[in-house]
């Protein structure tokens, strides 16, 4: 009798003990999503509170080499800038993403009365001079990618490496980028011994007694 009443019990649970099972998401071990990371709207606002256009932010990767946060920054009107960094060589890959366009001529002659060695390598332009290197690439809607290291530190090999990997960051690489949205500007702070008329220096008067 009691084998019978055990049998009918878990003949009972077994259909919602498996519901249960079919809950839980496959490869997660857990149902909890976490929680979501900031869209691309916030981020492209954290980008703009930079004085950077978001459109204008581009990023790379080459091997041992790491973006330092500090170097992230403006460049020229509205372009951007960030440093890669190698602490096992002390090499740097220098990115600029500015406005313009590429030619056999800019490239050759980067500002009025220098001149450069430029040749075409594929899709990219490489340059050099003045004991620097550098792969100049041409992107959608006039923009041009640089990619400036010493030669003495970066071979050509790893700057090439560098600048195959150019992209436009993810939301999870711009959330890296530009961690926390730039602070608020902040009203200015009443001083109550201001007087209301005169030239607002403050009000040190002593009373008859003082």
């Amino acid at each position: 009798m009691i084998r019978t009443v055990r049998a009918l019990l878990l003949a009972l649970l077994l259909p919602v003990l498996l519901a249960g099972c079919g809950t839980e998401k496959a490869g997660t071990g857990t149902t909890d999503p976490g929680p979501a990371g900031p869209d691309r709207t916030e981020l492209d606002a954290r980008v703009r509170a930079s004085q950077i256009a978001p459109e204008l932010v581009y990023v790379t990767e080459a091997a041992g080499f790491t973006v330092a946060q500090q170097s992230v920054g403006v460049y020229g009107g509205d372009g951007f800038s960030a440093a890669y960094w190698s602490q096992e060589t002390g090499g740097q890959i220098q990115l600029y993403s500015d406005r313009g366009t590429m030619t056999a001529q800019s490239c050759a002659e980067p500002s009025p009365g220098a001149h450069a060695d430029c040749e075409r390598d594929g899709p990219r332009w490489y340059r050099t001079g003045s004991g620097q290197h550098e792969y100049l690439l041409p992107e959608k809607g006039d923009v041009v990618v640089r990619l400036v290291a010493d030669s003495a530190t970066v071979d050509r090999a790893v700057l090439l490496d560098a600048a195959k990997a150019v992209h436009r960051p993810g939301n999870v690489e711009l959330a890296a980028l530009f961690p926390t949205p730039a602070p608020a500007a902040t009203a200015p702070v009443e001083r109550g011994d201001l007087p209301p008329v005169g030239d607002g220096a403050p009000d040190n008067g002593v009373g008859t007694s003082g």
